[in-house]
């Protein structure tokens, strides 16, 4: 889609390295995006159980990594909303667009174009954002002694 949209009016021979460099930049930003994702926070629809129709509280649901449920102390409870709060008050001490640029990648899973877009910036500068605040949250979070 993106070669249709935006290389049009490109000559047939150069088409082919155009949907490559798309290809190769779009397969990157998934990893990427995946990467850090995975890395600072869990997935909420991890949490989900399928029974559940209506909206779920990810403080009390947990689900162990093998997907099998598992009655949570109250000190593991406790320590994980300590941990959720201290990743929420990191990522509020970012920098304003960091912090934007960041929840709309990685939390609202808006792809490069959308956000730079939605933040009227160029597409370098919300990778650029992104990876400023990945790094910032990441040391952050480390010093405190939480690790992904």
């Amino acid at each position: 889609m993106k070669l249709a949209e935006h290389y049009g009016d490109k000559p047939p021979s150069e088409l082919p390295m155009l949907f490559q460099r798309i290809l190769s930049n779009c397969t990157l930003d998934w990893f990427r995006r995946t990467k850090t994702r995975n890395a600072v926070f869990s997935n909420l629809s991890d949490f989900e159980s399928t029974a559940d129709e209506g909206d779920f509280d990810l403080l009390e649901t947990y689900l162990s990594p093998d997907d099998s449920q598992r009655v949570e102390s109250a000190e593991d409870a406790t320590g994980r909303a300590q941990i959720l709060r201290e990743i929420e008050l990191q990522v509020q001490e970012l920098p304003a667009r960091q912090r934007e640029a960041f929840l709309m990648r990685y939390w609202e899973e808006m792809d490069v174009a959308e956000t730079a877009a939605a933040m009227g910036c160029s597409e370098g500068s919300v990778k650029t954002h992104c990876s400023r605040a990945v790094q910032a949250l990441s040391k952050a979070l480390k010093a405190k002694g939480i690790k992904p």
